[in-house]
């Protein structure tokens, strides 16, 4: 059943599965969606001063809340958030219409229903305004949930998967500036955050949970057609050895020199256990999901969420180490957070 499942996603998969222009929403005519020319990604061009910085935190450490921005609108579900400039954020969201809803048994593979929804791709400026709003998925496709994202300083990362585990996702790239997502390959897993490394093509996804890493190379991956081919098959996948928190949203943070030549990322996320929610961010290593470095967080939002339950960036402003978190649905605020003590 699972074979014949899958070549019949396949099949639909190589023959619909296209670059498509987004439906976008302009709030602001004549304001360019992203800076030009575009700068450096903040997070990997400022890694050695943030891992620097970031191990120097701990579970006493004080945060001050340095901003709060209004974000003008409905943010849906907020997924994942890049920060490309001073003066731009690009948030991937979730409109939800149709809940999904828990199997008594395993069906095909997963838990629940398919849902249905949109994914979107909305565009802020520094001061919350609504630049853009693009509907990036499909009507009527099942793998409508837009994931956590990286910029790489050319193109915006993220995956377009079914809102249910053990199921599907694609890879997709869009140009800041335009917001036309372009496939890149297929998956046969849901797949949540992802992260490329640009000086070795390397890409990192992680499915339901973070529970795993897949770990792919374009090189590998047949692309002489048009559309990319159906469920490409990784390089590895490696299971997450740190049970302490489910990532959401992960930034590249290059090859610090304090990790020597490895590969790191940032990812932060919550979980729920034993009655009670749990948040915290941490230094992972791309290739083994090996935590480097971790801290618990324990700031919640005006509307009573852990800051990290949704997305995050991370930059260096004026010296010192900034955090940008999303929590809340619908109806969000940005906080901007520093530590103000590392005791």
């Amino acid at each position: 059943m699972q074979k014949v499942l899958s070549a019949i996603l396949s099949l639909v998969y190589s023959t619909t599965l296209q670059s498509q222009p987004a439906n976008i929403t302009i709030g602001h005519p004549g304001t360019p969606f992203a800076p030009s020319p575009l700068p450096l990604p903040g997070p990997s061009s400022r890694g050695d001063e943030i891992v620097a910085r970031f191990t120097e935190l701990s579970r006493s450490t004080e945060w001050e809340l340095v901003d709060s921005i209004k974000f003008e609108g409905d943010t849906f579900e907020p997924e994942g958030l890049v920060r490309i400039g001073d003066d731009r954020y690009f948030v991937s969201a979730g409109e939800y219409l149709l809940p999904t809803s828990k199997y008594n048994a395993t069906v095909n593979g997963t838990d629940r229903s398919a849902g249905a929804g949109f994914g979107h791709m909305i565009v802020f400026d520094g001061k919350g305004s609504r630049i853009a709003d693009a509907t990036v998925t499909e009507a009527g496709s099942v793998e409508y949930h837009n994931g956590g994202l990286d910029f790489d300083g050319e193109y915006i990362w993220t995956t377009f998967a079914q809102y249910r585990p053990n199921s599907t996702a694609t890879l997709v790239r869009m140009r800041p500036g335009a917001l036309e997502p372009e496939p890149v390959l297929h998956i046969a897993d849901h797949m949540g955050a992802v992260v490329r490394d640009p000086a070795t093509g390397n890409i990192v996804t992680l499915n339901w949970g973070a529970r795993s890493a897949s770990l792919w190379n374009l090189k590998d991956i047949n692309r002489s057609s048009e559309s990319p081919p159906a469920f490409a098959a990784p390089r590895a996948v490696v299971r997450n050895p740190s049970h302490y928190i489910d990532y959401q949203d992960c930034k590249f943070l290059g090859h610090p020199r304090r990790f020597g030549s490895r590969a790191v990322m940032l990812c932060s996320g919550i979980t729920a256990m034993f009655g009670t929610t749990i948040g915290g961010i941490a230094l992972v290593d791309m290739e083994t999901m090996t935590p480097l470095y971790e801290v618990p967080l324990t700031m919640v939002s005006a509307a009573g969420n852990l800051v990290t339950k949704n997305p995050m960036d991370v930059a260096v402003v004026d010296g010192k180490m900034r955090f940008f978190f999303l929590p809340d649905e619908r109806n969000s605020t940005l906080y901007v957070y520093e530590a103000a003590s590392w005791a």
